[in-house]
Parts: C-alpha cells; sequence; structure tokens
C-alpha cells in the first residue's frame, strides 16, 4: 500500500521518472524508511477523517431537534428518549443531572424521565453523552433538552374569605352530618373556586328537618343564579321557606288520613289511591313552592330590588318511613337533580325533571312566576313507595356537571356506581368520603371530597346525602 502510495503521490506531483533513473526510483520507494513515511501519512489522513466524521456526528446530534413532552406539578409524569427513533445508536453513554428538584429521575437504561413533578419551570435540561469512538477519559457532550413543567392549575386560584360585613353574609364552606328519623344525612356546601378567587359569596344553599310527632323529614337544596347579585340570600330564603312551610303545614294536616292513604296504596285496597297519591303531592308540594315564591317576592319588595336578584333554583324531597317502605314525595324547579338508589344499588330513579338542554329551554328558578302557570308544571313532582333504599342524593350543578356531564347519565345505573365508587375514594385525590360510615366525620369528608379538580367547572358545590 505505501508503496502505492509513493508512486501515486509522484505522478499526482507531475515527477516523471527518467528511463535512466528508474532503477533508483526503485529502490527509493523499496527503502523501508521511505514507505514508514507513506503509512505515516496515510495514517494522519485516515485520522484527520475520523477526526471529522466524529464532530461531524456530534454536531447532528446536538442541532437534532428532541421535544421532551410537557409535564405538570402534581400529575404523575413519563416520557422516553428513543434512542432508536432519535438514531442515536452510537451513542453509548448518557446521563442528566439535576432532574431530582424537580421530582423526577432519568434512567439512562430505558432512556425513561419519570416522577411527579413537584415544582414549575422552563427548564433547560442538560443531556449528558458519549458516542461510540470517542475518548472515555474526556469530559462528556452535552446536549441542551427543552422541557417545561407547568405549574398546577388548582395553585392559579385564589382563596379570597368572602366579606362577612357584606349584605346577607353567609359561610363559604359549611358540612353537616345529622340523624333525620331513622336514617342519616350528610351535606357539605362549598363556594365555587371561580367565587373564592375574586372573594365573592357562596350562593349555594340547603336544609333539613325531621318533622316530629308527623314523622317526616324535609329536605332542600338549592342554587342561587351566578348572575343575580342577592341569589345568596334567595337560595337561603328557598330552603328555609320550605322547611318552615311544612313544620306549620304538619301542625294541622290530617296527617291519620295521609298515613291511611299511603297504607291502603301499598296495601292494594282502596280504590284509586294513586290518582289521590298523585293529587295529594300536586296540591301539598305545589303549594309550598308557591308559598316559595310568594315569600321571595315580598321579600324582594320590601328590599326594593327586582325578583330577579334573588332567582335561584330549588329542589325539595317529603320523606317517611312507615312499616310498609319509606313514602318520598318531590319537586324540583332548575337543574339540580335527586337521585334515589333502591337498596342493593342496582337500580337508580330521577325523581325530578331538570330544566336543561332542547327541550328545558334553559335554566328556571322558583322566583319565576310563569312557571306555576305552565303545562309543564306537574311533571315537576315526584313519588315513590320503596320497601328501603340506599341512598337519596340532592345535589347543585356544581357536582351534577363535573360528575355526570349531562341529564341522559343521570338514569344511567353504570354512572351513578361511578358516582359511588368516586365518593368511596376512586379518584385522582385518593379522598374517600366513605359512604356507609355514619360517624360525625363523614361531613368534613364530604366537604374534602368536594374539593376534586374538574377543568371547567369551578361553581359552587352542595350534595345532601341520605343513607
Amino acid at each position: 500500500m505505501s508503496k502505492k502510495y509513493i508512486r501515486e503521490l509522484f505522478a499526482a506531483k507531475n515527477i516523471t521518472i527518467a528511463g535512466s533513473k528508474q532503477h533508483l526510483f526503485d529502490a527509493f520507494v523499496d527503502d523501508e524508511q521511505h514507505q514508514q513515511i507513506a503509512r505515516q501519512i496515510l495514517e494522519n489522513q485516515q485520522r484527520l477523517m475520523d477526526i471529522w466524521q466524529y464532530k461531524n456526528r456530534l454536531a447532528d446530534i446536538q442541532q437534532q431537534p428532541v421535544t421532551i413532552p410537557n409535564a405538570t406539578v402534581g400529575k404523575p409524569y413519563q416520557a422516553t428518549l428513543d434512542f432508536r427513533q432519535l438514531n442515536w445508536s452510537d451513542v453509548t453513554w448518557t446521563a442528566i443531572e439535576g432532574l431530582e428538584e424537580y421530582g423526577l429521575q432519568y434512567d439512562p437504561a430505558t432512556g425513561g424521565i419519570q416522577g411527579v413533578p413537584v415544582k414549575s419551570g422552563d427548564i433547560r435540561l442538560k443531556l449528558q453523552f458519549r458516542l461510540a469512538g470517542g475518548d472515555t477519559s474526556a469530559a462528556a457532550h452535552e446536549k441542551v433538552l427543552p422541557l417545561v413543567i407547568n405549574p398546577d392549575p388548582r395553585s392559579l386560584w385564589k382563596s379570597i374569605p368572602s366579606d362577612m360585613a357584606g349584605p346577607f353574609w353567609k359561610a363559604d364552606d359549611v358540612a353537616e352530618f345529622a340523624p333525620l328519623g331513622d336514617r342519616f344525612v350528610t351535606v357539605a356546601s362549598k363556594r365555587g373556586r371561580s367565587h373564592a378567587n375574586v372573594g365573592s359569596f357562596r350562593d349555594d344553599d340547603y336544609a333539613f328537618r325531621h318533622l316530629e310527632p308527623s314523622g317526616w323529614s324535609v329536605l332542600a337544596v338549592s342554587d342561587g343564579a351566578g348572575s343575580a347579585r342577592l341569589s345568596r340570600e334567595g337560595s337561603r330564603l328557598a330552603c328555609t321557606g320550605i322547611i318552615d312551610y311544612f313544620e306549620q303545614f304538619f301542625k294541622t294536616a290530617p296527617t291519620a288520613d295521609i298515613d291511611a292513604l299511603f297504607g291502603e296504596h301499598a296495601a292494594g285496597t282502596g280504590t284509586d289511591t294513586q290518582k289521590k297519591i298523585n293529587r295529594l303531592v300536586y296540591d301539598t308540594l305545589g303549594k309550598a313552592a308557591f308559598a316559595v315564591h310568594k315569600k321571595l317576592e315580598e321579600f324582594a319588595a320590601a328590599q326594593q330590588v327586582s325578583i330577579k336578584d334573588l332567582h335561584s333554583t330549588l329542589i325539595f324531597v317529603l320523606l317517611k318511613k312507615y312499616a310498609f317502605g319509606y313514602v318520598i314525595m318531590s319537586f324540583g324547579v332548575g337543574d339540580c337533580p335527586i337521585g334515589l338508589l333502591n337498596k342493593d344499588c342496582s337500580a337508580v330513579t330521577l325523581m325530578n325533571r331538570l330544566d336543561v338542554g332542547e327541550f328545558g329551554g334553559g335554566t328556571r328558578f322558583i322566583t319565576m312566576p310563569e312557571i306555576f302557570t305552565s303545562d309543564k308544571f306537574p311533571t315537576r313532582f315526584g313519588f315513590k313507595l320503596v320497601p328501603d333504599f340506599a341512598y337519596l342524593m340532592l345535589m347543585t350543578d356544581g357536582i351534577y356537571d363535573p360528575k355526570f356531564v349531562v341529564e341522559a347519565n343521570l338514569e344511567k345505573l353504570d354512572t351513578w356506581k361511578a358516582f359511588l365508587a368516586d365518593l368511596n375514594g376512586n379518584n385522582p385525590e385518593n379522598v374517600a368520603l366513605p359512604l356507609g360510615a355514619h360517624s360525625p366525620e363523614s361531613a368534613g369528608r364530604l366537604s374534602a371530597w368536594m374539593d376534586f379538580w374538574s377543568p371547567g367547572n369551578h361553581d359552587d358545590r352542595t350534595l345532601m346525602i341520605i343513607s
């Protein structure tokens, strides 16, 4: 090889060997010292090429765009530097330092980056690496990899206490656990993040009472309209108005006749008992709803404000335990559902029609006089006589929207089973009520569960569970 190189070198330099000096040139080429010089030239040429190829490859890797998916604080993260896809088969060693302070780890064997980020930032990761053929004693090469860790969206929301000196102030968060006849009620009402972020008031409200000696329990939930400036008082008046109405009603009502009617209906005796019950439900609950409407109307007049300033939905239930089972009567205006789950949670009954969707024509409020003259008014009542039940739940749309999404899901057993599992702790926050644990701590646990995160759903949340 070295002899051939010498001859080609002379030719490239246009050096002609005369015939008389051919023997001299042959001896020159055959000289071992001259061949050694030629070999060194060839080796240096090859080394130059190798160095160039190495640096060229290094530049390719350092200039190659590599995208790492964004991470979010508090959310489990996993991404992989796929060496095969990146065409980095000649990368022999890698490391990333400094990830730990962000709650992440790098596995050089798999190229995986994983963990739960603990702080946000626009990070410039330094990937250290070595290439095949490089000097292993030299410092490792570096490539900058951008990684964005977004902040936990919850941390962006403020929690500004509402002004306790403001008109019709109410507590931002309330929760209760109490016996209710032979059952228990667990309820929590929590100001939504949209209100907490600006220090405004909770608009939801609720009330409940067990009335002796009639044996009836009354339960009410109301959602004040966010656009109505005094709806927080409207929802309170709506709930307390229902309790007050039935407290007075059962002092003089023919409870023996009412009990007899339900007894005949359960036994299958008597005539037209279903028709009589329908009339009883319509008259009794309808008058109560109208009484609340009038009370709100009078309050608005006394305050010299529009009744629209008190716009609030209203759902309420009358519940009584008999020897033959439970009688449950309901009424609803607005988009707050009442759900009844049977004893083994194998069936669900939606106890009211919601004013939502194409046929609902938008939310209705107890403050609207037209609901009492509408031909849809009779559809606002519900009645069930059941031997037993597992749960009776009343909720505002702050719960319904994120957990059921659409009205149709309220009649799907699978959706309710998922909701029960959620309450029992099957959720990203691993917060459990849990259901069936009748204890004073249940109120606080329900309130904690209601802190669940749902993008775009930041309204007030109220959930009342009778179990």
